[in-house]
């Protein structure tokens, strides 16, 4: 026996060592990759969606223009309950130019006109509506196609000729209105009010000032001035040489709905050129209201 256990240890050492097994941390460190000595490659921004906003208009043959149906000349209901206005005739011109049908209109709360936009509700505002950089932020512009100012309104016996007499007095503008916006713009003259009334609409408000409810309406001067031309006793208001500002009406689109901003813009331009355009502004005003 003790002659075999030499000759195996002998045996041994003769031969090639077997390999010792790792321990697990061991396998761990030793299968660890190296590390790259580049930096990995930042992620690929995601692609923007395609704009598709001509071709769905285009599919559904209208575009769905929302509009504050009390906004006379611009878009209102007459005495027949017809939807009519200037802002009307030119969307009903443009769509035909454009091989659509007549627009598909949809009277909206002037309040929750951004929301109606970007809910997918209507395509398009096209209702006197005041170019802002605010408004900007929110919605894509068509370039202005109407100048306009926000006038002060008073009764014809009244005692206020100036912004500086508003002091002490009840002024209403319509709620989320451009108006409301020029006046907050001048808060020294709006904190001098007794008030400020924000009425759901320009019918409303100037209905109050008629009946002395209200002692001076800011509005726009298209809407005003209409309504003033309209009403039984036109020499019963007055309006004040003083303004809070003057400014431009666009065509508010989706952020992004570039190609149908496009081609609306496209066409009221040719409407500009041959003079359709000047035609329907003196249906409405007696003269040509592109801006200069």
């Amino acid at each position: 026996v003790c002659a075999m256990a030499l000759s195996f240890v002998a045996c041994g050492a003769n031969n090639t060592t077997a390999p010792v097994a790792e321990s697990p941390a061991a396998q761990q460190t030793s299968e660890a990759p190296a590390e790259s000595a580049e930096t990995p490659a930042e992620p690929a921004e995601p692609e923007a969606p395609a704009d598709e906003s001509w071709a769905k208009v285009e599919a559904a043959g209208t575009f769905i223009l929302g509009f504050d149906e009390t906004f006379a000349p611009m878009g209102f209901k007459d005495k027949d309950g017809n939807y009519v206005g200037f802002d009307i005739d030119l969307a009903t011109e443009v769509s035909s130019r454009l091989g659509l049908d007549a627009p598909t209109l949809m009277p909206i709360n002037w309040d929750s006109k951004v929301m109606e936009l970007n809910a997918g509700n209507i395509d398009l505002i096209w209702n006197g509506l005041t170019i802002t950089e605010e408004r900007k932020k929110e919605m894509l512009f068509s370039d202005p196609y109407m100048d306009n100012r926000q006038i002060i309104v008073v009764r014809a016996e009244s005692d206020i000729q100036s912004k500086a007499d508003l002091a002490g007095k009840i002024v209403a503008a319509q709620a989320d209105s451009s108006a409301l916006k020029a006046i907050q713009a001048e808060p020294e003259v709006k904190d001098s009010f007794g008030d400020l009334v924000e009425s759901p609409d320009y019918v409303v408000a100037l209905l109050e000032l008629k009946q002395g409810s209200v002692d001076a309406v800011v509005v726009d001067e298209t809407m005003g001035s209409y309504y003033i031309s309209q009403d039984e006793n036109p020499a019963a208001f007055r309006i004040l040489d003083d303004n809070f500002g003057e400014e431009q009406y666009g065509i508010g689109f989706r952020l992004g709905d570039v190609a149908l901003k496009d081609a609306i813009q496209g066409a009221l331009n040719d409407m500009v050129e041959d003079g359709t355009f000047a035609t329907i502004s003196k249906k409405w005003f007696g003269h040509d209201v592109w801006p200069k």
